[in-house]
This record gives C-alpha cells, sequence and structure tokens, in this order.
C-alpha cells in the first residue's frame, strides 16, 4: 500500500461557515421574497450547497445535476458530458448554478449554455473557490467563497479520485 499523501489545510471549516454566512446574506438580499433554485453539480457542490441552503432565509428549491470532464485524474479532459438531468423545468425561475470550484471554465460555460436554452428569469453561479488564473474558458461568478491559488485542493466536496470529499477544511493536497 502507497504512503497516503500530506495535507495543508488551506481553509478552516470554521473560516467556511463564516463566508457561507455571507454569501447566503448577499443572495437573500438579491432573490428575496424567493423562491430560488440552487442547482448543485454534483458530487462536489453538495456540502456547499447543503450549508449555503440552512444559512439562507430565501425559499430554495433544490435541484442536481451532474457533469464531467475530469475523470479521475487531477486536470481537466476538456471533454464535457451530461451525466445526470434535471428533474423539473428552470423556464421563467431563478436560478443559482452551484459550483464546488470553478477552474478551467470549460465545464461551468458549457453548463451555463445548456441551461440558458432552458429560459431561466435569472442564471446566476455561487461557488466556494475559485481558481481565475487557470480559466481557459470566461465565466461569470456571481457569488465567491474564496479565491484560491493554483494548487490541488480536496475537503469540503472536492475530491481525489472519490477520496477526501468528507474532510471539514479544504486542504491542499501534496504528493
Amino acid at each position: 500500500m502507497s504512503p497516503r499523501p500530506a495535507l495543508e489545510v488551506l481553509i478552516s471549516a470554521g473560516q467556511i461557515r463564516a463566508r457561507i454566512a455571507e454569501i447566503a446574506v448577499a443572495i437573500d438580499r438579491d432573490y428575496a421574497p424567493g423562491p430560488v433554485y440552487l442547482i448543485a453539480i454534483l458530487k462536489g457542490a453538495c456540502f456547499f450547497l447543503a450549508d449555503l441552503a440552512r444559512a439562507m432565509e430565501t425559499p430554495a428549491r433544490i435541484e442536481f445535476i451532474g457533469i464531467s470532464s475530469y475523470g479521475r485524474g487531477k486536470s481537466s479532459s476538456g471533454e464535457v458530458r451530461l451525466t445526470k438531468d434535471l428533474d423539473v423545468s428552470i423556464e421563467g425561475h431563478n436560478v443559482i448554478v452551484i459550483e464546488d470550484i470553478v477552474d478551467s471554465g470549460v465545464t461551468l460555460s458549457y453548463l451555463m449554455k445548456v441551461l440558458a436554452q432552458r429560459k431561466p428569469k435569472s442564471l446566476r453561479i455561487a461557488t466556494l473557490l475559485d481558481k481565475p488564473e487557470r480559466r481557459q474558458r470566461p465565466v461569470e461568478v456571481h457569488y465567491t467563497g474564496f479565491e484560491i491559488p493554483d494548487k490541488f485542493v480536496v475537503g469540503y466536496g472536492l475530491d481525489y479520485a472519490e477520496d477526501y470529499r468528507n474532510l471539514p477544511d479544504v486542504c491542499v493536497l501534496h504528493e
């Protein structure tokens, strides 16, 4: 069995909770009296979605969508595919796409085009983490938790080969 990679805490669970509370206040201000659809991109965004929805006062409707461009590696394959579609129509509704991390923008720019064709009233993005220096495609993020450096991170929903999602902090994964 190979040795487990070292983890370095980049953003603590406490910092995450505090920032999510601030994002919830901003969404409440922008979308009261609601409702707003929160669409989490599976699997990583489910932790952020759950904590954000609980912190909001605005009524939220929860949906999930599956999209992939990574496979089991550390970098995007560049090939995007929908793995699970929405269960409802978003036409005429306010929608916020909930993402764990915006990196290259390849996956998210594709998804935003797909969702825009479904004629929502509004369509925005909320992400826990943003790596703008890695951007290959333009993506407008409306609510950002933390801007981070170009390091491979895990925890709080983010994984490496399906491991580490359940860590309470966001950690840099060192080989």
